[in-house]
């Protein structure tokens, strides 16, 4: 499995991995993207952008790198800083199927992406993915899973996905909305010939949606390596829009209040890679202080207490526009 060149890594930073959602397209709903991207937004300065990130994020020992078929032109980009650096041969690549970028490289389009399951849906994109990864792609997951997804329960997938993983590549779910317990629970009860056919999960949490938690911890005691995503909330974590009480703890170890947030997802025995969707290299390099933060078991617990429901949770991060 690809996750075990992350195992023999020792250095602090091995279990951050770098996502490029915010850097691979114009438009995206992180907080705070108008002043951290600015008017230039061409694919040449975000291709540069991300070719900036890549650097410094291997520089600092990050070997993880996580696109999808809908953050714009993000598999462009990392193909093509993986074919300039041939000797970069101990990353590890992650990609996404089940969404189709539609936003014609605006920020103001109807519909940014659009969301299909289908198997049709699966060959096409993977075809696409194929074309600019090639054997670089270590692993492909279906992008955001719910409760309803077809990708559940259709045979037809599940059967190509297997044949996927038989060739060699791991095959991996992500997954959001309130009710990402109940998703993970029902991908991990999905069989191929006898075997489980996931290896991995990607699912958000954060300071403010604990709630995947018991059904992450499940899927590492199953053998899959868990991925965390959206572990800033949206910007919503970071200066200057953090929580009055993040920012105290903060305050008290010294360090930014992206990285006390990060702190606390690492210090999750089920956490496998926690992603930074950074958008400059400051702010990538104050997401890698996160291994250094040692938060004693009083500050865990007034961290915790930011928890929100659920529901509100999502409610409130469907609402965010696009920068």
């Amino acid at each position: 499995m690809p996750f075990a060149r992350l195992a023999t890594a020792t250095t602090p930073t091995c279990h951050i991995g770098l996502g490029l959602a915010a850097v691979g397209r114009p438009g995206y709903i992180n907080l705070g993207r108008d002043e951290d991207l600015g008017e230039n937004r061409s694919a040449d300065a975000l291709r540069e952008r991300t070719h900036e990130l890549l650097d410094a994020a291997y520089a600092q020992g990050v070997r993880y790198f996580d696109v999808a078929r809908s953050y714009g032109r993000s598999e462009e980009f990392l193909a093509d800083w993986l074919n300039a650096r041939p000797d970069v041969d101990d990353v590890v690549v992650g990609s996404k199927w089940g969404y189709t970028y539609t936003a014609g490289w605006t920020t103001d389009a109807e519909k940014h992406e659009v969301k299909d399951h289908g198997l049709a849906t699966y060959e096409r994109q993977r075809a696409e993915t194929d074309a600019l990864l090639g054997d670089r792609l270590d692993l492909y997951q279906i992008h955001s899973l719910t409760p309803d997804s077809p990708a559940l329960t259709d045979q037809d997938l599940h059967a190509e996905l297997a044949e996927a993983a038989a060739r060699g590549v791991s095959v991996g779910f992500s997954t959001s909305g309130p009710a990402q317990a109940d998703t993970i629970r029902a991908a991990l009860a999905i069989t191929v010939d006898g075997e489980p056919l996931f290896r991995t999960v990607q699912s958000t949490y954060n300071l403010l949606d604990h709630s995947a938690a018991p059904a992450l911890a499940e899927a590492h005691d199953a053998g899959l390596t868990v991925i965390v995503k959206e572990g800033m909330a949206n910007g919503r974590l970071a200066a200057p829009h953090a929580p009055q009480m993040l920012r105290a703890v903060a305050e008290e170890t010294s360090l930014g209040c992206d990285a006390v947030a990060l702190a606390w997802i690492l210090s999750r025995p089920w956490a496998g890679v926690v992603l930074s969707g950074a958008a400059t290299v400051p702010q990538l390099l104050s997401n890698l202080h996160a291994p250094a933060v040692d938060l004693d078991a009083d500050q865990m617990t007034r961290l915790a207490t930011l928890a929100e429901d659920p529901r509100a949770y999502w409610e409130h991060r469907g609402q965010l526009p696009w920068h």
